[in-house]
């Protein structure tokens, strides 16, 4: 297993707090847009979480008020241009390439959403596990907005099944401003919270995840992004198998003896 505790990135930030890793966009004066460095180096670092074992959550939180404001115009869209289909579908493959990593990683990721959500960022909130939002929150999917279609890295996939067919047709359709309120009432948002409180609060969430049976919460990663294609009786015999393997772990053992024992259980993730 590797370590990525001292990860030093070149275009975003990354803090451990104990075991959870915080990754921030550096660029508030912009309202945190992408770059093309920044997407390479982000699928590159969530892919790598896959055999991090000094990292079990992950935070991926605002800056300045803000989470993120899509792909940059001048260092993304402006060059785009110039691409012919090739050097196009290079780009779009590794924005989609970003997300799968997140999809793929062990870790819970949690999004921690202020301000402004939109375009490629608006999809990074959507491929977290959770989200934690404020009122001025503002996620958009604005791609018809720059001239594009609405299904971009998944989102006609994920979109609806998060907040349902008709609303995420609105919003891919339109692009329009979906408000942290709606948000939360759609299910987008697990929580609102105040601005102030949002990053502590989806960093203390990451910190009980973290201190859990982490090898269980892969499972129940896996599961929830493997069973949307298996039937209800194939998701019973998968689930069947899951639990089976996780009843082999010392972490299961850990649970037991501490209720035997009147004490809490001290997971250690195997």
């Amino acid at each position: 297993m590797a370590s990525m505790k001292d990860l030093k990135p070149a275009h975003f930030l990354w803090e451990m707090q104990g075991d959870t890793a915080v990754i921030r966009l550096n660029r508030p004066d912009r309202k945190n847009p992408l770059t093309f460095e920044s997407y390479a180096e982000l699928r590159d670092t969530f892919r790598d979480l896959v055999y991090a074992d000094d990292v079990k959550a992950v935070v991926f939180a605002s800056n300045g008020g803000n989470f993120c404001s899509g792909g940059d115009v001048h260092d993304i869209i402006g060059p785009l241009l110039q691409r012919d289909m090739k050097g196009l579908l290079e780009f779009t493959r590794m924005t989609g390439d970003l997300v799968r990593a997140m999809k793929a990683c062990p870790q819970p990721v949690i999004a921690a959403v202020d301000g402004i959500c939109v375009g490629a960022g608006a999809m990074v909130a959507l491929y977290a596990d959770l989200r934690y939002g404020t009122a001025e929150s503002k996620t958009a999917y604005l791609f018809t907005k720059v001239g594009l279609a609405g299904c971009d890295m998944g989102a006609c996939a994920m979109l609806p099944r998060m907040i349902g067919q008709g609303r995420a047709a609105e919003l891919l359709f339109t692009g329009r401003s979906m408000s942290g309120q709606e948000g939360f009432d759609w299910g987008f948002f697990n929580r609102l919270l105040p601005a102030e409180d949002l990053e502590p609060e989806a960093v203390a969430l990451a910190g009980k995840l973290a201190d859990g049976p982490t090898f269980g919460h892969m499972m129940t990663k896996t599961m929830l992004n493997q069973e949307w294609s298996m039937t209800l009786d194939q998701a019973i015999e998968a689930e069947a198998q899951a639990q089976a393997i996780c009843m082999q772990t010392q972490d299961f053992q850990r649970a037991y003896d501490a209720f035997v024992a009147k004490q809490k259980p001290d997971f250690k993730g195997d």
